[in-house]
């Protein structure tokens, strides 16, 4: 839809300012950690209504004048689309977490089956509406659908009490191991983020794809995903000792499939359509295994260093976690569009896969730290007095 906007300059435009204003949405959502004075509820439903309200905004920016009148109503609306979706978002995290306290990975599994389902419909459902009815339609249907579901979530959300603690989002951020999974995060979302400007121009150029049937090839990357999913969950809440290993082998199998995506060019690969809906399969997967967990460990670990279990620490941790979701969907496009322009999207595909690599490795390591000093400490806890009664023992049987 956004390029049906007059000239081809607008398209550039809308596809930058949609880019760029993910970083209101990370600003802004390190605001709502004032999620316990504010409500999880009232939250969610008022950031779901200016979302809809927004959207139908948004599809009537082409009746604007030329030039900054455009361009400036274009900021301002998307702005205020990144600060709806942050606080819904936030807030649908908090309450999900308080709902379900001991199968938030699964849940989260079973919720990214309608993300996959949006992913999968929204582009031939808006496809076919804007051919029909023209730009305007494919917004105003989908910023109505928002606001029909606030009143319907006013109903049936309950209203969750919260008490302020001496939590603070400095002290969760410093934590050397929330600081690796917050890389993880940001690189997950910026390889995710990368696909969007630059995998339909590179299949319809490489493959000689038809234009119509470009959308059918990110299904394999959708499916996938959204299929997973739910499994992957449900053995991250069953199984909470396989979540490291979720997220390690998550993050090399994504770079894995970002190197062959092209695939890189020191591989001397030569590149198939097969080959790259396979690696869009993997990386659906891939995705699904390291970014799971990923919640419930940044929470898990938020307990073991002192966190107050609550709406509180909900907030901050769905708050830190939407936050570097949004940072990774800024810079994922922005830097992967540039890198596509200047090297090609072969190169521009193995330095991304470079970044998954990097946090899977790191988080690897960390680990395996990890369990060192654990086994370290469990040793140096056995009773000291153990070898002076054996010693004592024997000399009294000799």
């Amino acid at each position: 839809c956004l390029c049906s906007v007059r000239d081809f300059s607008r398209a550039c435009t809308v596809f930058l300012y949609k880019s760029g204003l993910e970083v209101i949405n990370v600003i802004f959502i390190l605001h709502q950690l004032q999620l316990v004075q504010i409500g999880a509820k009232f939250m969610f439903v008022a950031g779901m209504f200016v979302s809809g309200c927004v959207t139908i905004l948004f599809g009537l920016l082409d009746r604007a004048p030329d030039g900054p009148v455009f361009i400036g109503l274009c900021f301002l609306v998307r702005a205020m689309d990144a600060i709806g979706f942050a606080a819904a978002v936030t807030a649908s995290f908090s309450i999900l977490a308080k709902a379900f306290p001991n199968n938030i990975a699964t849940v989260m599994g079973s919720l990214e089956i309608f993300t996959g389902l949006g992913l999968v419909l929204g582009p031939p459902i808006g496809g076919f509406l804007y051919q029909s009815f023209g730009y305007e339609v494919p917004f105003i249907v989908l910023g109505c659908l928002v606001l029909i579901l606030v009143p319907l979530n006013m109903y049936l959300l309950p209203k969750y009490d919260a008490v302020a603690t001496k939590d603070s989002f400095w002290m969760l951020i410093t934590l050397p191991k929330v600081v690796l999974l917050c890389f993880t995060i940001f690189s997950l979302s910026a390889c995710l983020g990368f696909l969007d400007p630059t995998m339909s121009l590179f299949v319809s150029e490489k493959f000689k794809v038809p234009a119509s049937y470009v959308g059918l090839v990110f299904l394999g990357l959708a499916l996938s995903y959204t299929l997973s999913s739910p499994l992957l969950g449900f053995l991250s809440d069953k199984m909470p000792h396989l979540r490291k290993w979720l997220l390690v082998f998550g993050g090399l199998l994504t770079a894995l499939s970002f190197f062959l995506l092209g695939p890189a060019p020191i591989l001397h690969i030569e590149s198939k359509l097969w080959m790259f809906v396979l690696m869009l399969v993997l990386t659906g997967f891939s995705l699904g295994m390291s970014g799971i967990p990923l919640f419930p460990e940044v929470l898990h670990c938020a307990y073991e260093n002192g966190f107050e279990e609550g709406l509180s620490v909900l907030g901050l941790v769905s708050g830190l976690f939407s936050a570097m979701w949004s940072l990774g969907a800024f810079v994922g496009p922005t830097l992967g569009g540039y890198l596509n322009e200047r090297l090609g999207f072969e190169w521009a595909a193995t330095i991304q896969g470079g970044w998954v690599l990097l946090s899977g490795l790191a988080i690897g390591i960390y680990y395996i730290l990890e369990a060192s000093r654990r086994r370290r400490r469990t040793n140096l806890q056995t009773p000291l007095g153990t070898n002076e009664e054996r010693a004592h023992l024997l000399a009294s049987e000799t």
